[in-house]
């Protein structure tokens, strides 16, 4: 059986940060396996 390639996106496992563990809120241009407070990057709501 064919699955459809949304069904496909939206089964995928989630995504954990290798160096804290912590849940990884993923981009859609995102292939990195560490979490931004891990790698020390700023989010624009911290200014």
């Amino acid at each position: 059986m064919v699955q459809s390639i949304l069904d496909f996106f939206r089964n995928l496992p989630d995504k954990y940060c290798v160096e804290c563990g912590e849940k990884i809120e993923e981009q859609f241009d995102c292939y990195s396996n560490t979490c931004c407070k891990c790698l020390h990057v700023k989010s624009h709501d911290e200014g």
